[in-house]
């Protein structure tokens, strides 16, 4: 059975038990800032998990593409050496949100093992939590898994409910106990059964995890049942492939290994063989294009931090293995259309976006040979510094960490340069350094509820599409992160929570709405910002101004007019700048990032070079022509896929529901929650004002619009006027006008440069006749002024011509800046050397310099201490030359 077939047969079982197959969410959750990557099949569903949304079914399944290599889960150095360790991997599941529970997750399991994927009962076992009678009944008796195939796993870490079979999202929180499915390889591998002394080895596999949500834990630890208990399960694609397909492996499955060969296909260079098929290099190199490719199409790009630096860090781990199979050339790339092949018609995002995947793959490879030299050159640097011989050439850990995670420079490489030079690698404190940054790494990947004010009660309903001016009901206040019963001037942090309300809370990169809340009783409470405390919960943030607010008041809640007016305008805009981007640059732009407030809108996209003026022009023409359209503009409410199926874009890093609003501005059609203008005429005017580059492949575009560009127009307008003013011209003549005096400027320049030069030759001859003898060598050491740092050069050498055998020392001051130049001609730099001398004048002048033997500069800030540098400039040479 191929893994295609396995995944299919996976999501048409559980539709046919009434389950709603849903899409494989985004490798980056969306609206997450808890987790770095989706790790498991349950990320997507999370929120729905702890209630704080509703979908329209209550039952799901999804084969979930999933990445576990930086945070908690990193497993990164293992992958490739061990046989089920991934990057990337397919988490096949199955959910209830209050539907089925135990024993219906059970039977479904059970059928679906034996029956639709054929394995045999007697190859299976199962775990459940030991306290968990209820799972053990269901297995031993409807079931019929014989007692001793049944495994209780409990307190075997030292805690009570600190088991592999209890699974908790958090220390508080819904959790629950787990129930597991092993396969059993037979007695030719060694291993035991689950809880046994051996069970680390690799006979009994775990294929499958059930997990039975039921209980709420509260902060004192106590386990309250739940009303609706869940169930969330797991079974990696690429394990259970492994055991249809009869292999132990998960590397020997159908998938792999075609990805494999085509690595080796790849990695082959002229006169060295092909690499052996089972090198593990080749099965890194297989994993890592799956993780690397799948993040680029979710958008990620290789960079220095964040998710962007784990990608750079997998790109480069695959390139590195390519380097020791003897591949020092782009190959990593060449490999995106055999992914295709494999998993492109389950991932139609991947058949689409495959250019660009090895297009941003090609640029990461070619980057990569620039940090190879670079970390060269540090670590060159630093044997340079290691005794000759004996047993301190020993390159320290901290060097070989900070190039192996600071510069991306393989540790091995690194190893075997040393070897080469006869230098060891301290590994103990290398170790140490990376368990270091490991334990950092899952202590920042720890997963943790969303912090926030605590808050239980009605949700808010939203009036803001429709209205600026709604009368509320006041239903919690805050200060200082703490509920109170009442607010009164001068409390800090203080937010107000309203049963209705028309100010927007920040959400997609809109900033949230300010404004006022008041009472008819004369309290006035300023909003300064609204976010959301939870979804739905609305949190005012701002300071009472006058009276008290107390909880159950009715209120006016009155949002900025001119604020939220110039906030549209600019959000509206940017869903047309971000179409009128794709059609200049073309259909690779993908939204980075956005934020939109009520001066600008900032925006962010993939994209690999500058924009041009000319692009820019291009895009502004598009937009500023849809303005003029004024065309309406329209929001509807509608499911995901029909919205999607519609031609609506999601955004990236927007997290969607079942249901989504759909805008209709002009050409553009997007999912947004945000509020936007009423026709397209409303944004007035569209204006770039800034584009650049904020990361490898990202570029910013900053934008303004309404009365916000016509302000900037006439700031340029008055700047444009006061400059021709300056120059005595009309604005329309201004470009000519600057030229004619460039020209100028110009001109006066060369005649400068000229005078001076002859102003030099003419003080070369009077100052060569100043040279006096030390030792029998002539020395001149002397002050000359009217001649700049450049035409000093050139009078050394004159003079050095002219005396024919010299040391020569000159120095010039002009605005407070010293300039020196030193020249020994050929026959004596081996008694004095110019860059020496010239030093020894500018520590006078608190400055240095340096050059070549024969010529060196120096500069300095002190002008009145000129004389004394050049006296020490004497002293030093007669010093040299043994004449003092």
């Amino acid at each position: 059975m191929k893994s295609a077939d396995i995944r299919q047969k996976f999501l048409s079982f559980f539709e046919a038990k009434g389950h709603t197959v849903v899409a494989s969410a985004s490798l980056v959750p969306g609206n997450d800032p808890t987790l770095l990557f989706t790790n498991s099949g349950m990320v997507p569903f999370k929120d729905v998990f702890l209630g704080r949304e509703q979908r329209p079914y209550k039952r799901a399944t999804s084969s979930q593409r999933s990445v576990r290599a930086g945070g908690k889960h990193n497993d990164l150095e293992n992958v490739g050496y061990t046989a089920r360790h991934h990057t990337f991997f397919e988490m096949l599941g199955n959910f209830s949100f209050g539907d089925y529970f135990k024993r219906d997750a059970i039977h479904y399991a059970w059928e679906l093992l034996t029956t639709t994927y054929g394995l045999p009962k007697e190859k299976l076992w199962v775990t459940v939590y030991q306290e968990d009678d209820e799972a053990y009944a269901i297995w031993r008796d409807e079931i019929g898994v014989p007692a001793e195939r049944i495994v209780r796993i409990g307190d075997n870490k030292g805690a009570r409910y600190a088991s592999d079979n209890f699974w908790q999202m958090a220390d508080t929180g819904p959790c629950g106990p787990c129930s597991e499915i092993f396969y059993d390889h037979g007695p030719d591998v060694w291993g035991g059964p689950p809880g046994s002394p051996e069970e680390d080895g690799d006979r009994y596999i775990e294929i499958w995890n059930l997990v039975f949500m039921q209980f709420d834990r509260d902060a004192q630890g106590n386990l309250n049942p739940l009303p609706r208990p869940c169930v969330d399960t797991g079974m990696g694609l690429e394990r259970i492939a492994a055991v249809l397909q009869g292999v132990h492996s998960n590397y020997e499955i159908d998938l792999f290994q075609r990805l494999i060969a085509a690595a080796a296909r790849e990695v082959t260079v002229p006169g060295g063989g092909a690499p052996d098929i089972h090198d593990n290099s080749l099965k890194v190199i297989a994993d890592h294009i799956r993780a690397c490719s799948f993040l680029i199409v979710d958008g990620v790009i290789p960079g220095n931090e964040g998710r962007g630096y784990v990608l750079r860090r997998i790109v480069r781990r695959a390139l590195r293995h390519g380097y020791k199979l003897g591949q020092t050339k782009p190959f990593f790339h060449r490999l995106v259309p055999d992914l295709v092949a494999e998993m492109g018609e389950a991932y139609p995002e991947l058949a689409k976006a495959q250019d660009r995947v090895a297009q941003v793959l090609r640029q990461e490879e070619e980057r990569f040979g620039e940090t190879l030299e670079h970390g060269m050159r540090i670590l060159e640097a630093a044997l340079a510094t290691l005794p000759a011989e004996g047993e301190g050439r020993q390159l320290d850990g901290e060097t070989a960490f900070t190039l192996y995670d600071t510069y991306g420079f393989p540790l091995d490489l690194t190893a075997d340069i040393c070897r080469e030079r006869g230098v060891q690698v301290d590994m103990a404190a290398f170790d140490a350094a990376m368990e270091r940054q490991r334990t950092q790494a899952r202590a920042a990947g720890k997963f943790k509820m969303a912090a926030g004010l605590a808050y239980e009660g009605e949700k808010t309903v939203f009036h803001g599409y429709e209205l600026l001016n709604r009368e509320a009901r006041v239903l919690a206040l805050y200060a200082g992160g703490t509920q109170v019963d009442r607010l009164e001037p001068g409390q800090e942090d203080a937010v107000v929570v309203l049963d209705h309300t028309p100010f927007y809370a920040e959400s997609g990169g809109q900033h949230g709405d300010a404004g006022l809340i008041k009472t008819t009783g004369g309290t006035v409470f300023a909003v300064t910002d609204t976010q959301k405390i939870v979804a739905d919960v609305f949190g005012h943030h701002g300071q009472v101004q006058e009276g008290v607010l107390r909880v159950g008041d009715t209120v006016s809640a009155e949002v900025d007019a001119v604020r939220r007016a110039r906030t549209v305008r600019n959000h509206s805009a940017t869903h047309l700048m971000h179409k009128a981007l794709r059609q200049v640059l073309g259909e690779h732009v993908q939204q980075k990032g956005s934020l939109v407030d009520a001066d600008k809108t900032r925006f962010d996209f993939a994209h690999d070079a500058p924009m041009s003026a000319d692009e820019i022009a291009r895009v502004e023409d598009i937009v500023n022509a849809e303005v003029l359209a004024n065309q309406p503009v329209q929001a509807r409410l509608m499911p995901y896929d029909d919205a999607v199926q519609g031609g609506a874009m999601a955004l990236f890093g927007e997290k969607y529901g079942d249901e989504v609003r759909v805008l209709d501005i002009g050409f553009s059609r997007e999912l947004c929650g945000g509020t936007h203008v009423q026709r397209t005429g409303d944004i007035g005017l569209f204006k770039i004002v800034s584009e650049g580059g904020v990361a490898a492949g990202v570029r910013r575009v900053e934008a303004i619009t309404g009365d916000n560009a016509l302000a900037w127009v006439r700031r340029t307008a008055s700047t444009l006027q006061s400059a021709a003013s300056a120059l005595k011209t009309q604005p329309a003549e201004l470009l000519g006008r600057i030229q004619q005096v460039q020209s100028e400027v110009k001109a006066l320049e060369k005649d400068l440069a000229q005078a001076r030069d002859k102003l030099a030759a003419s003080a070369g001859s009077d100052l060569a006749g100043q040279a006096v003898d030390v030792a029998g060598v002539k020395v001149l050491a002397t002050r000359i002024d009217g001649v700049d740092g450049k035409a000093l050069r050139g009078l050394i050498d004159q003079l050095k011509d002219k005396l024919g055998s010299a040391i020569v020392l000159l120095g010039t001051a002009e605005g407070g800046k010293v300039s020196l130049a030193a020249g020994v001609t050929k026959d004596l730099i081996g008694k004095v050397k110019a860059g020496e001398l010239v030093n020894v004048a500018a520590q006078q002048v608190g400055g240095k310099g340096g050059g070549r033997p024969d010529m060196a500069m120096a500069g300095g800030t002190d002008a009145a201490a000129l004389p004394q540098a050049i006296q020490a400039a004497q002293d030093w040479v007669r010093t040299q030359l043994g004449a003092a």
